[in-house]
């Protein structure tokens, strides 16, 4: 297996992919043996040669799917540490149920309504894969919570349609997520159409660094603590990502997270700790491979593994 050299590290690290970053960066980045994070508050990051020698290529990673790899890692700080193809452009899939589980509890905390309350659904409204919702059926309601918990912890899609219109719509999740200072990440359609992924539309769509971005946020800094730790929660008993970021974490390292799958995209979002206690947002979003499931999979645990690993190895030297 090739490893990355210094120089080849660079492919790792995000360069700013906008006109408007490009104008403002006046010269490319340089290995020095130091990794600056991306976006301030932002930790300096001494890398030893013994590290850089031991982290995987993203972009041969990429390669080997043939398709399109997408990775930004958050710290909690809100510094993006690591990335590759960060500003492009993927398909949320059920991605979009974490910032959606997020709404619910910021709603109630709001007092826009309450976990408690119950919504009423019928036959009609439950789609092919509701496993929670279908197991509801003769009571035929579900309160906000539990449909919520059904949402991240298996990706129930009748439980995300019927929490949605309490958010506004798609638009108000959209709206929502503006709110909590993302500008790129968009929800247009309910389940299943949200799933489409023509090349070129933008429906539906968010980009690694927008999704790990707007989860740190959401997690670290804007809900209170017991809502917070109510989704950490529900994304550490999510039972879909087993063998995505979760099967990729070095020793030591635990993970929780929201998955999405397309047919022609997989995805996964995770809050991921050290050994140390030190938490981050890892995205990676996997866009058309020509592999099948079981390898594209495996290939988001190993960008997950190269990405940890580095982090892992970094010394921290203080703030700049």
């Amino acid at each position: 297996m090739k490893r990355l050299s210094a120089l080849a590290l660079l492919l790792l690290i995000a360069a700013p992919s906008s006109a408007a970053d490009k104008q403002k960066k006046t010269k490319e980045p340089v290995p020095t043996g130091q990794l600056d994070s991306l976006l301030p508050p932002a930790p300096r990051y001494l890398v030893p040669q013994s590290a850089l020698a031991q982290v995987r290529n993203p972009k041969e990673i990429e390669q080997e799917t043939g398709g399109r790899l997408g990775v930004a890692l958050v710290d909690k700080q809100g510094a993006l540490l690591l990335g590759f193809n960060r500003d492009e452009p993927f398909a949320m899939c059920s991605t979009f149920k974490a910032p959606l589980a997020a709404a619910v509890l910021i709603g109630a905390e709001g007092g826009k309504f309450g976990l408690e309350g119950e919504i009423s659904f019928s036959k009609d409204d439950i789609l092919d894969y509701a496993p929670v919702v279908k197991a509801n059926r003769k009571r035929g309601r579900m309160s906000m919570a539990e449909l919520a918990q059904a949402a991240v912890e298996v990706s129930d899609n009748s439980a995300a349609n019927l929490l949605l219109p309490m958010l506004g719509g798609p638009q108000g999740l959209t709206a929502f997520m503006r709110a909590h200072g993302d500008s790129v990440t968009r929800l247009d359609r309910n389940e299943p159409d949200l799933n489409e992924n023509a090349e070129g539309d933008p429906r539906d769509t968010t980009t690694p660094a927008a999704m790990a971005g707007l989860m740190g946020r959401l997690l670290f800094r804007d809900m209170q603590g017991e809502s917070a730790e109510r989704l950490r929660g529900w994304l550490n008993a999510s039972s879909t990502g087993d063998k995505r970021i979760k099967a990729g974490l070095p020793e030591g390292w635990t993970s929780g997270s929201k998955t999405g799958t397309c047919g022609t995209a997989y995805n996964d979002v995770a809050l991921v700790k050290s050994p140390a206690g030190d938490e981050y947002i890892l995205a990676i979003y996997l866009d058309r491979p020509s592999v099948d499931a079981k390898k594209a999979e495996a290939a988001i645990a190993e960008t997950a593994r190269a990405a940890l690993e580095f982090v892992g190895q970094a010394q921290k030297s203080g703030l700049e």
